[in-house]
């Protein structure tokens, strides 16, 4: 392909907009632009690597036994009043009128479309297991839609939902979705982890993320230290803390009170009382579905909502008003304490408040705070010691017991085992050996192929572009010729060219009549896995200068002697890109 003949319109500064790298670098090597707010227009080259990644994703779906569909994107409303989820999924759900004012929803998803299409249909134990699946836009209304490709409010997704008889044959295709999703991110050339996560609006009781490791990734996840020996890994929201405290019952001086005038947060109380943070406890107050909640933490950890929600089956938790902690305190926000706690029937202390038994904490007065409080003498209120607090690196390993490490990832994939959530909600039965009508078990399992591609950026970029993986690379090498007028300079690359496309390569030349650096500047931000550079004054020293743009290094090649040469070379660049 001739760059003089595609569009690509490269831009020298990124918009003021953009704030992760993906979003930058995708929009100055002209690949994709936005249209408004979450929603980007595909670009020829940027279209190119996104067809790549379906590529992978649909040759891996078809060998794992999954059929392709496509599904309408519009949704009628019925559908998600049955599954109980018109109402629940919140105002990230579309909702729009037709002219006759039926309800209709852009899909986010299609767990209720898919089920829909199976009732009815299946109908024989002899029909199942089935796995379908679709790679189709979905619209999310994100409330604030950032980082480009990361969270838009408009994207590409595969989406696999698998139907079984029973438990056993759920786990068998959730095995089966796993391991495909393996093959994909390898295929891909990502590293990446599959980590335990929370099912959150899509539901189930069991799930995996699948984490591009980078260090711009807005999820936090623990991975155990012992890598690949030990494969733990979770979601931060996920992962349990296995410690176990015993009660310390060591005598605590008396209670005493403290001054302690508009120190609200513990990193002003650190500084004003010189004390470390985990010295004190954090009294926390919410609202749950509409009910009082208090829990404790000790002031350096981080309270950990998922794990709250689950304890106490809560859909809605909020921080309580400063009205409503008033009445619960008698105090301002921020000198809240659990001596003297009113309104709640009983406590909630993560468990690693066992471990002491004095502690600073709020007065339940304004401006006032106590110290050599103990939760067993001085705590009026029952209290219930649980798991409620965030990871953090050097805790062990549930599997293993080694320490943990936090890495940064960004999730491109979700499976789930999704039970009989949706099918028991929409009636999907089938008759099994015996004649009888049973619920069929389901599974759901989805890929963000256009986040794929802004986290294939994450993970591979620097100063001057992106560095694309062989798999998802737009073109595999990029011809740079840098005197088009010459004509033994344009013929070598013309030479160049239909040898490349005769290994089987796809190649972009640059035929452009522009200055050199603006050549090499767009090659490094496009950032081709291989560049070859053809010049006059190359040409006449007998080379041809090729760079593998991975490592930056830069090789010259017999120009008499290219094709004999090239392979060689091209096979270690491949080599470099292996994890």
């Amino acid at each position: 392909m001739r760059w003089s003949r595609y569009y690509i319109p490269t831009l020298k500064e990124a918009p003021a907009d953009a704030e992760v790298v993906s979003h930058k670098l995708l929009v100055r090597a002209g690949m994709i632009r936005k249209l408004t707010s979450g929603i980007y227009t595909w670009l020829p080259l940027g279209l190119r690597t996104l067809e790549k990644a379906k590529n992978i994703v649909r040759r891996e779906m078809n060998a794992a036994g999954a059929m392709e569909t496509l599904l309408p994107m519009v949704q009628p409303g019925e559908l998600w009043e049955e599954s109980g989820r018109w109402k629940k999924y919140g105002k990230e759900l579309l909702r729009f009128k037709d002219r006759h004012d039926r309800d209709y929803c852009l899909g986010p998803t299609h767990e209720e479309v898919m089920t829909d299409l199976l009732r009815g249909e299946v109908k024989s134990y002899r029909q199942l297991p089935l796995n379908l699946y679709q790679i189709q836009t979905k619209y999310r209304d994100e409330v604030r839609p950032r980082f480009g490709l990361m969270r838009g409010r408009e994207f590409l997704m595969k989406d696999a939902y698998s139907f079984d008889v029973d438990d056993e044959g759920a786990n068998k295709s959730y095995a089966s979705m796993k391991e495909a999703y393996h093959k994909i991110f390898s295929s891909m050339g990502l590293d990446f982890r599959p980590v335990e996560a929370d099912s959150g609006a899509i539901g189930g009781n069991f799930s995996h993320e699948f984490m591009v490791l980078a260090e711009t990734g807005e999820d936090a996840i623990t991975a155990c230290t012992n890598w690949p020996e030990c494969t733990w890994a979770a979601n931060v929201e996920r992962a349990p803390i296995k410690t176990e405290f015993e009660q310390d019952t060591t005598p605590c001086p008396a209670m005493e009170e403290l001054d302690t005038p508009s120190q609200h947060t513990i990193e002003e109380l650190v500084a004003f009382m010189g004390t470390s943070a985990d010295k004190f406890i954090k009294t926390l107050l919410f609202m749950a579905d509409g009910k009082p909640v208090a829990v404790l933490l000790r002031g350096d950890r981080e309270l950990n909502e998922i794990k709250l929600a689950h304890l106490i089956d809560a859909d809605d938790i909020q921080f309580a008003t400063p009205e409503q902690v008033e009445a619960m305190t008698g105090a301002a926000v921020g000198f809240a304490g659990p001596a003297g706690l009113k309104g709640v029937d009983k406590i909630y202390a993560d468990k690693e408040l066992k471990a002491c038994n004095d502690w600073i904490a709020g007065a339940n007065k304004t401006d006032k705070h106590v110290r050599h409080l103990s939760l067993i003498r001085d705590v009026e209120l029952p209290i219930e010691y649980v798991d409620l607090r965030n990871a953090v690196a050097g805790d062990p390993c549930p599997e293993c017991g080694k320490p943990l490490e936090i890495k940064r990832g960004i999730e491109v994939g979700h499976i789930f085992k999704l039970g009989t959530k949706y099918s028991e909600a929409l009636r999907a039965t089938f008759l099994d050996e015996n004649g009888k009508e049973r619920i069929i078990v389901m599974g759901c399992y989805g890929i963000g192929v256009s986040r794929v591609v802004a986290a294939c950026i994450e993970q591979n970029f620097d100063g001057d572009g992106i560095k694309f993986p062989p798999q998802l690379a737009p073109f595999d090498a990029q011809l740079v010729c840098l005197d088009p007028k010459d004509a033994e300079v344009a013929g070598k690359c013309d030479m160049i060219e239909a040898f490349l496309e005769g290994m089987g390569l796809e190649c972009l030349y640059d035929d452009r009549e522009e200055r050199p650096g603006v050549k090499f500047k767009d090659a490094d931000l496009i950032g081709l896995p291989v560049q070859i550079t053809v010049g006059g004054k190359g040409l006449k020293n007998g080379v041809i200068e090729v760079k593998n743009r991975r490592t930056g290094e830069k090789s010259t090649l017999p120009a008499d002697q290219f094709e004999t040469a090239f392979p060689a070379w091209y096979d270690s660049v491949l080599e470099s890109w292996k994890r």
